[in-house]
């Protein structure tokens, strides 16, 4: 009797870490940036938004789309964009002959860099960025072996984009989930 009590416990407590687990992955939607991403101490002094949207889409298979949109009141001062993102998944390994010869739960990241320059006019036009989960390099124990993402079990752990005028320390925009 005792038995069946540890194995009924330990398996409630398995389902309670998955649930856990499940529910800090970023789900589908829009995210935009909250009262506290804008950080006008890391940029030039008078850096508005001109145009566009200020936010990143995660879609049904665990992409990240940050959108293009344009700064004014920059100066003449210059910006990196970044994206990364991190996942988990299930490697299927094959080999040369086709049969599975193992799978395993792996973490992974993609990652999208740019450096903006701004234009005439103290303008900086900041291109769309995208990262795919399907596009980051996977692995295998054996190099002979070929990896392939088992369909359907890639999550989405979480994803940051940030802007980061040149001569600054920190990032003026951060969207991060979670």
């Amino acid at each position: 009797m005792k038995r069946i009590f540890a194995i009924a416990a330990l398996a409630l407590s398995a389902l309670l870490v998955m649930a856990s687990a499940a529910s800090a992955a970023v789900g589908a939607g829009t995210y935009t940036p909250t009262s506290g991403s804008f950080n006008s101490a890391n940029a030039p002094g008078s850096s508005h938004l001109t145009s566009g949207t200020v936010q990143c889409v995660v879609n049904a298979n665990h992409d990240v789309n940050c959108s293009s949109y344009v700064l004014g009141g920059v100066g003449h001062t210059n910006a990196d964009v970044s994206l990364t993102a991190n996942y988990s998944a299930t490697i299927d390994c094959t080999n040369h002959g086709g049969s599975l010869v193992e799978s395993h739960t792996s973490t992974f990241a993609d990652h999208s860099d740019a450096t903006v320059a701004s234009t005439k006019n103290g303008q900086l036009s900041v291109p769309a960025q995208s990262v795919s989960g399907f596009s980051a390099p996977q692995v295998c124990p054996n190099p002979n072996w070929t990896p392939s993402i088992r369909g359907g079990v890639v999550t989405l752990e979480s994803f940051t984009y940030t802007l980061t005028f040149r001569g600054f320390s920190s990032p003026y925009i951060t969207i991060q989930q979670p």
